[in-house]
């Protein structure tokens, strides 16, 4: 059988790349059939898919760069928000520093003024101290002076206007004598 099909091959010398008749025109009526099926049927669906992807994308796309316009939108925003934000620290720690300044300076002066104060009812007291202490202390040696220059002199001096006299030129003296010493100094 084989030796039959080797034979009828090499007798008919057909050229291998165009094929018979018969099987050309079945191959051409089935791809019509199928061209056909693919050019009605499926080409729509598959064009309608592609088209929705298209439009997908685009859409995403658009949507994208608006999201994208936003959020430069929004940072512009929020950069201004912040410097602004810095400056009104800035602002309010400049305040903060001038109205520590000047409550210092109050306080500085408050002090000062108090100090002066205490110093000078110091001053005062210190004065009235020394006109009591001193006023009690004419009265107190007064009075030894005279009862010690009634026992020298043996007699009494009881009168008190020549008695005030006698102790106050006695004070006087020795103040004079005080401050002559200071001066020396």
């Amino acid at each position: 059988m084989i030796a039959n099909l080797v034979q009828l091959a090499a007798e008919e010398e057909q050229n291998p790349l165009i094929p018979p008749g018969p099987e050309l025109l079945v191959g051409t009526i089935a791809f019509a059939i199928v061209f056909f099926f693919f050019w009605k049927k499926l080409l729509p669906n598959i064009n309608k898919v592609l088209e929705e992807r298209r439009a997908a994308i685009e859409g995403g796309i658009e949507e994208a760069d608006a999201m994208k316009v936003e959020a430069q939108s929004v940072l512009e925003q929020y950069k201004a928000q912040l410097a602004e934000a810095r400056h009104e620290a800035a602002r309010l720690r400049q305040e903060a520093q001038e109205q520590g300044a000047t409550l210092i300076a109050e306080m500085r002066a408050e002090g000062q003024r108090q100090r002066e104060e205490i110093i000078a009812a110091g001053h005062s007291q210190i004065a009235a101290d020394r006109k009591a202490a001193s006023s009690a202390l004419r009265q107190d040696v007064g009075q030894l002076a005279t009862e010690l220059a009634g026992k020298l002199v043996g007699e009494s001096l009881e009168d008190h206007a020549r008695q005030s006299r006698t102790i106050d030129r006695f004070l006087d003296g020795l103040d004079e004598s005080a401050s002559k010493a200071e001066a020396s100094r």
